[in-house]
């Protein structure tokens, strides 16, 4: 049977555009990460962006440690007040609480994690097994820093400002690097678990979760100190 004139010349609906892609295709299609939220530039710039400051704020506090060790006397620049102090979590045994001081496992790692965000910017696709080593010292080094963060707020009661910049800055290193672990597939390579994670990070899950935390560190520190943060 051959087409009419008019058959011929009727437009393509949406229907017809999609009839040639299989329902896999399809879902494929629908479960693509293609914002510019999801970007390498964006990904890696975050990550690039807290892994310096946290590398820094490592640094500082490796400086202190040695100070202090030297003199456990010594008025540190970030001793504020007797809230905001950092000599009082140094001089604390969770300020050591492998044998050295922690700010030593920031000088180790945070390097990594400048050296992946560079090699992601320059468009290197990185291997998975890296990824997710990065993701498992991270998931660890999250926890470690909400643990400190607690046991300042409740054991040692004096926060450390640059500890403080380094807690904030741990589960944004965390995420962006979920973010690019659940774009690329490393996690879940297929089915549910892959579905979910997609969509997670599409509806900005892992946006809410890091400005979440950065609003309960506030509000916890807030609760607990009051005015105190501020005072001589």
């Amino acid at each position: 049977m051959t087409r009419t004139d008019s058959q011929i010349n009727e437009p393509s609906t949406v229907e017809d555009d999609f009839a040639d892609i299989s329902a896999s295709e399809l879902e494929e299609m629908r479960n693509a990460l293609t914002a510019r939220r999801h970007s390498n530039k964006r990904i890696f710039s975050v990550m690039l962006g807290a892994a310096l400051v946290s590398l820094l704020a490592a640094f500082v506090l490796a400086v202190d440690a040695i100070k202090l060790a030297e003199n456990p006397e010594t008025a540190l620049f970030c001793n504020v007040n007797a809230v905001l102090n950092c000599g009082s979590v140094a001089l604390s045994w969770q300020a050591s609480a492998f044998g050295f001081p922690n700010a030593f496992l920031g000088l180790m790692f945070e390097p990594m994690v400048v050296t992946m965000a560079l090699l992601g910017l320059s468009g290197i696709k990185l291997p998975r097994w890296f990824a997710l080593t990065e993701q498992v010292i991270y998931l660890f080094a999250t926890a470690f820093a909400i643990w400190l963060f607690t046991q300042s707020l409740f054991v040692i009661g004096a926060v450390c400002p640059w500890c403080l910049v380094i807690t904030l800055a741990t589960p944004v290193i965390f995420m962006s690097l979920l973010h690019y672990n659940i774009r690329e597939d490393n996690i879940w390579r297929s089915g549910v678990g892959r579905e979910r994670a997609r969509s997670f990070v599409r509806n900005h899950g892992d946006l809410y979760v890091v400005i979440g935390w950065f609003v309960l560190i506030f509000v916890a520190l807030l609760a607990k100190y009051g005015p105190a943060l501020i005072g001589q």
